[in-house]
This record gives structure tokens, C-alpha cells and sequence, in this order.
């Protein structure tokens, strides 16, 4: 009975407002804890979710999460993420989510084209594959040139992907031309190509890589241009129509 009487009068001597205060405070102090230890874990998931929506065989760099988080901690959770084997480093500051194919050995090479259209976006670049390779990418040619070169309006420079080496080659505004990137690509392939090499077979598998608005992007794009690049235009227009 004294012991409850005790505990009532100690009770009783502090004041309603400071317990009231004591305990609110104890509540924000749990909470602002709680939301520091969790920042991190939140940050790194915010990370590796966008990856993930990049999709396999895409390249990326630490200026793609910047709104996410700094710079520093960017860095830090790519640094993980490369250690765990979820992504690869290609180069300083440029990853990809590798395509993994079990019946090829596991990991596929990095995408060349890919990564170089990273490097040239994180420069602010425009660049266009250069003939022999773009006819390689839009599968006119099944020879994969012994150096691959990318025309851009970015300063000549050699640059190191994996095991391959891309050169980036400054040209003038006139070899850049051409409209859209897709566009650009296949009126350097058709250059390598030369009129007479654009046969029937050339013109199945530009008719399968490009769809009917870049057909139509395509004829629109070279109107101007050489005479014989765009009556190919106007030929796979037709065949779209």
C-alpha cells in the first residue's frame, strides 16, 4: 500500500506538460532514427529498381541516378552492386546489366554500340556509326570491322570498351547528317555499300530493320540528299506501302 502511495507522489511531483514533452520528444528522437538508418537501404533499392527497368545489355552511368542521390553515394552503391556480380563495369563510370545466355558461356560481351551511344550521351556527343559498322549493325554484313569508328562532333578519341576499342572520329556536320539517329545509321551503311551493292537481298533486310515510320522518317530525311540514297528511300517507302 505505501509503495503505491510512494509511486502516486512521485508521480505526482513532475509536472504534466514536461512528461507530456519528454515523451514526445523520445518519439520524434525513435522516428528520426529510424528514417536515418533506413535512407540508405531505400536509396540503394531506388537504384538497383530503375537497372532493372534499363533492362539487359543496356548501359549506364552514375549521371542516371542523380536524382536519386549524390554523387558519392551513387558511386558507393554501384561499387556494391559490381561486387555482388549484379552489374558489370566496362570502363570508369560506365556499367550494363550483362546479358547472361548459359548456351554462350554465361555473360555476353558488352554491347559496343551501346555503350558508345552512353559515352557520347554523357558528352553531349552526336555521333553516327561509321560505314562498315553501321552495315555490320543493321545486319547487311556479317563481318565485325577490325576497328570500329564512330563519327561525332566531339573532339577524335580512342576509347577502350572491354576487350574492344571504339574511335570516335570528328567529322564535319555534313557527315552527321541525315535526320534521326536510325535514319543517320542507315545512310552511312548504304555510303559503305555503294549503289551497286544494294541489291535485293540489301533491301529484305533494310525492309526487316526498319519499321514503316522509319521508312517514312527515312525517305523524308534523304530527300535532299544524294540521288541514289534516296531512291532506295523510295523504294522501301513502297514496299511499306
Amino acid at each position: 500500500m505505501s509503495g503505491t502511495v510512494s509511486g502516486r507522489s512521485r508521480s505526482a511531483g513532475v509536472p504534466g506538460g514536461l512528461r507530456g514533452d519528454a515523451t514526445s520528444f523520445r518519439k520524434s528522437t525513435i522516428l528520426f532514427l529510424n528514417a536515418l538508418a533506413m535512407k540508405p537501404i531505400a536509396m540503394k533499392d531506388r537504384i538497383w529498381a530503375r537497372i532493372e527497368t534499363f533492362g539487359p545489355g543496356k548501359a549506364f552511368m552514375a549521371k542516371d541516378f542523380l536524382d536519386i542521390a549524390s554523387r558519392g553515394s551513387i558511386d558507393v552503391a554501384l561499387a556494391g552492386f559490381t561486387s555482388a556480380g549484379k552489374i558489370r563495369r566496362i570502363r570508369r563510370g560506365l556499367y550494363d546489366l550483362p546479358i547472361v545466355n548459359p548456351e554462350l558461356g554465361g555473360k555476353l560481351s558488352p554491347d559496343i554500340d551501346e555503350a558508345a551511344r552512353t559515352i557520347a550521351r554523357r558528352n553531349r556527343w552526336t555521333i553516327v556509326p561509321d560505314g562498315p559498322w553501321a552495315a555490320n549493325l543493321l545486319g547487311l554484313s556479317t563481318q565485325v570491322p577490325a576497328r570500329i569508328v564512330y563519327l561525332s562532333d566531339g573532339p577524335s578519341k580512342k576509347i577502350s570498351l572491354g576487350r574492344r576499342s571504339v574511335q570516335f572520329k570528328h567529322a564535319r556536320p555534313q557527315s552527321l547528317a541525315g535526320g534521326d539517329r536510325k535514319s543517320a545509321l542507315v545512310v552511312q551503311a548504304l555510303r559503305h555499300l555503294g549503289k551497286r551493292g544494294v541489291d535485293d537481298r540489301a533491301l529484305s533486310v533494310l525492309k526487316g530493320s526498319l519499321s514503316g515510320s522509319e521508312r517514312k522518317r527515312l525517305l523524308k530525311n534523304t530527300r535532299l540528299g544524294v540521288d541514289w540514297i534516296y531512291g532506295v528511300a523510295k523504294k522501301l517507302a513502297e514496299v511499306h506501302s
